[in-house]
């Protein structure tokens, strides 16, 4: 099969975007397929992933080390004077392929609007619809759909900043960008003294700010129609930020987590319903933070999860016995 996996763009999780594409180009190239890997945003012009492809017979394979910090993404604009978020020859070759691999994170890639470009031109691609991926990406749409659908989630206040102030909150709280996945942006606050800083780091004009769950934090990866096992995430410092999400030895990861039977089966039911909830495609994973006293809130769902060495779908699928190889397979013919 031809196959192109699209990376980078302009997001936030550029970085975390190129190590996914990188080992899902290596996994399908190595599975026998006919790979591309580029750069949605630059296209030709990032020397690291020409528009090039790669077959098994070529000893080829990619790779992507992520930095501690977040890319520049003003750095990234410079490198390209036409400022359309997709490169127009790599929607050329997408049309050509046989089916194109979404390696994006947040931004177009998350957000809807790459998945409405492909279906006007007929191209088939993995993971969730235009509609699915916009509910999902939108946390503020995204709770209230989960509230009415009787699925707990922390209690949260929507502002968008150029409409009106933050006011009338209650600390401890987070803060989160309302349409960015990572953490990226995410501040714990302790009072008030801290909002202005957790503001300009939230990088984004609406935001939510989402009552402060204690308590243990699980994620459950779902993949065609049915919920992996659960992973229990246990950040050695802080919360699982971004540093400890992509940094090696930074958080302990215990899969399948120590939990009971029924509250185990408990928590990927409700995962499930929030994958359906939502409209999600084939596979997506949905995070959690569950109280001592039991009661399982779900913090968000994501459209297209991680795919790096320290992601959490993979190493779910690798606890039942799956190679990360035929996982991407099932996600490339399944979608």
């Amino acid at each position: 099969m031809k196959v192109v996996i699209l990376a980078g763009g302009l997001s936030p999780e550029r970085e975390i975007s190129f190590s996914s594409g990188t080992h899902i180009a290596n996994a399908l190239i190595e599975n026998g397929h006919e790979v591309m890997l580029t750069d949605i945003y630059l296209g030709s012009l990032n020397s690291m992933f020409p528009l090039k492809y790669h077959q098994k017979k070529d000893g080829y394979t990619y790779s992507y080390t992520i930095s501690k910090e977040e890319p520049n993404l003003e750095e990234v604009k410079s490198a390209k004077k036409e400022k359309s978020l997709i490169s127009e020859e790599v929607l050329m070759e997408c049309k050509k392929a046989d089916k194109v691999f979404l390696a994006l994170h947040g931004s177009i890639g998350e957000n809807g609007k790459l998945q409405s470009l492909l279906d006007i031109y007929g191209i088939p691609y993995t993971g969730s619809s235009a509609l699915g991926s916009m509910l999902a990406m939108h946390k503020d749409v995204a709770k209230r759909l989960m509230v009415f659908n009787g699925i707990i989630t922390p209690k949260w206040k929507y502002f968008h900043l150029e409409r009106n102030g933050v006011n009338g909150l209650s600390y401890p709280c987070v803060l989160k960008p309302c349409s960015s996945g990572s953490s990226i942006g995410v501040s714990i606050l302790k009072n008030e003294a801290e909002l202005q800083k957790a503001l300009k780091t939230a990088k984004d004009s609406e935001i939510l700010i989402e009552e402060k769950i204690n308590g243990r934090e699980f994620s459950v990866g779902i993949l065609n129609g049915e919920a992996l096992p659960i992973i229990e995430i246990i950040p050695k410092k802080d919360f699982y930020n971004y540093e400890n999400k992509y940094q090696e030895g930074c958080t302990e990861e215990v899969c399948p987590a120590h939990l009971k039977e029924e509250k185990a089966k408990e928590m990927q039911d409700i995962a499930l319903k929030v994958h359906h909830t939502l409209h999600l495609g084939s596979y997506s994973r949905i995070d959690f933070m569950m109280k001592n006293d039991g009661t399982i809130y779900c913090l968000e769902a994501n459209s297209l999860p991680g795919m790096t060495p320290f992601s959490l779908l993979p190493k779910a699928e690798a606890t039942k016995g799956n190679s990360y190889n035929e996982l991407c397979e099932k996600i490339l013919r399944e979608s």
